[in-house]
């Protein structure tokens, strides 16, 4: 089995620069809450997209396992337009009720998907039988996790924290369970995101 641990980056500030955009206190203070919860993930490997609130949410965990971050462009942000929308919520929306459409210099969900999809298998390929952290974004993550099971939609996008752990197990390239690792129930159990809109 190999085990990808997608963390959806933190909290982050808010600057023009997009790549460049740091977290902020809370964000670094939940991104330390994150090395505690994987610790103990035998983790072997960390990836990151190259933005830097994505990789700072998961550079401690490779500093807790002795590594350094591996950047990997194919996990980066979602674009969803070339220039900020004017109205973020429809623009969203609308790429979500249609597949193919896109905004100006923008991904459609598909080719977002296409992308996102097709790193996973590389790196389900290359690290075969690891345990894996990929520090990426909310949208790409949902469009990764949508291809292998539907019910990881839209309506789960909206849902997600910031930031958020999910653990995909795989045998091959078979997606055989999904786990949440942010929150935990009270008795001490992992939260399954099979019902999440009951949530």
């Amino acid at each position: 089995m190999t085990n990808l641990y997608f963390v959806r980056h933190a909290h982050s500030v808010y600057t023009p620069d997009e790549l460049g955009r740091p977290l902020s206190d809370k964000g670094y203070s939940d991104a330390l809450k994150v090395t505690e919860l994987l610790k103990n993930e035998n983790i072997d490997i960390v990836i990151a997209s190259p933005y830097k609130r994505a990789i700072q949410s998961v550079e401690a965990v490779a500093t807790h396992i002795d590594k350094d971050v591996e950047i990997v462009e194919g996990f980066k942000k979602r674009l969803l337009t070339a220039v900020p929308a004017e109205d973020f919520n429809l623009a969203i929306t609308k790429v979500w009720e249609d597949d193919t459409f896109s905004w100006a210099g923008g991904e459609s969900n598909t080719s977002a998907q296409k992308r996102g999809v097709d790193t996973v298998y590389n790196v389900l390929e290359k690290y075969s039988g690891k345990n894996v952290v990929i520090g990426t974004h909310g949208n790409i993550m949902v469009l990764m996790m949508n291809h292998f099971d539907n019910q990881y939609h839209f309506s789960f996008w909206k849902s997600l924290n910031m930031p958020d752990i999910y653990k995909l197990t795989f045998d091959g390239k078979e997606l055989k369970s999904v786990i949440r690792l942010w929150e935990r129930r009270p008795n001490g159990k992992n939260l399954i995101r099979e019902n999440y809109n009951n949530e």
